[in-house]
């Protein structure tokens, strides 16, 4: 049986894990370099009251994971946040990363946040799928904006707006 419970730093280190794998085998981020526990500890100090973050949890192991980060560092952008969601590679394909997206989006506008972004790459429908029976809406398309396993890709903005 799945659980979805707020993280504690000691879940950091199965966060990295599951973000690790997808570093070094999907496009869902673009990051290139594994992370190590110092850089997810600083990942970790960025989210404060308005930048929750969930863990879907099955038998006491994590499973996958959900973010609100912040979207820039400038005051004006305080309220406007990027949502993430990680599932483990063996757990995928069960629902938990749309109920991980239902209840980070929930939580969003529970801690005062305005506005939720999500950059999705191309290739992904199944993340574009979820995030619209969420309620977010397609803003637009940047064209070839990464490159990772040997060709650029386009990214798919979406947003909900509380």
């Amino acid at each position: 049986m799945i659980s979805i419970r707020h993280a504690t730093i000691e879940d950091n280190a199965s966060m990295m894990g599951i973000y690790n794998e997808a570093i070094l085998n999907a496009t869902a981020t673009f990051d290139t370099e594994l992370r190590n526990s110092d850089k997810q500890l600083e990942w970790w100090n960025k989210h404060k009251q308005n930048h929750p973050v969930l863990v879907a949890e099955e038998g006491g192991r994590i499973v996958g994971w959900a973010s609100l980060s912040p979207w820039s560092d400038r005051c004006a952008y305080d309220t406007t946040v990027e949502v993430s969601v990680y599932i483990h590679q063996d757990f995928r394909g069960q629902g938990i990363g749309s109920k991980l997206l239902q209840l980070i989006t929930i939580e969003g506008k529970e801690c005062g946040n305005h506005t939720v972004l999500s950059r999705i790459t191309q290739g992904n429908e199944s993340s574009i799928h979820i995030h619209e029976k969420e309620g977010y809406k397609s803003i637009g398309v940047m064209k070839e904006v990464g490159f990772k396993f040997g060709k650029f890709l386009d990214v798919h903005m979406m947003q909900i707006v509380y």
